[in-house]
């Protein structure tokens, strides 16, 4: 192969290579270009910007954390619908409730991945009562802690479902 194949201009091409032969704009501007180029980014579209959340000392969780705390009705809702699935609740809390590095900076290392469990899963349980008898304990027993409910699927052996029941106040990171 010869260089020249590269750069034979093209039969009807306003270009030579990867050169233009021409300086006639390719996208010419309009009369309100100044005015078109506050409305785009770098990459021509159009955009509209928004604040989502704040992250300086605004941790946040899982899908269902960007709510307003929940209800105890719209716990039982949750653990109702985990139960009618299949699933096994289960309550997990920690003190600081995201993933850091304390004990080691190994590649691949974190501390906080894994939670605390609060007693063993409720395996047999049948009524979302049962689960938030148990938040409430879990509550007295760690109120700065945060605390998280989940669900297990024990055909797949996988966790189904996660959501922050507890996010105390008080985080210092």
């Amino acid at each position: 192969m010869s260089a020249g194949i590269f750069t034979a201009p093209v039969a009807g091409s306003g270009y030579h290579g990867l050169k233009a032969n021409s300086t006639k704009q390719v996208f010419p501007a309009k009369d309100s270009s100044v005015a078109w180029s506050r409305k785009t980014v770098s990459n021509g579209s159009k955009t509209y910007c928004m604040k989502t959340w704040n992250p300086i000392n605004n941790t946040k969780f899982e899908t269902l954390s960007y709510l307003p705390p929940l209800s105890d009705d719209s716990i039982a809702s949750e653990i109702d619908y985990m139960i009618k699935k299949g699933w096994i609740p289960c309550l997990e809390f920690d003190e600081k409730g995201y993933v850091h590095r304390e004990n080691s900076r190994m590649p691949g290392y974190y501390d906080g991945r894994y939670w605390t469990l609060w007693k063993l899963p409720m395996f047999g349980c049948n009524d979302s009562s049962q689960v938030l008898n148990e938040i409430n304990e879990c509550k007295k027993a760690y109120p700065n802690a945060y605390i998280r409910c989940l669900a297990f699927d024990n055909t797949r052996q996988a966790q189904c479902m996660s959501f922050v029941i507890q996010n105390p106040k008080a985080t210092t990171h």
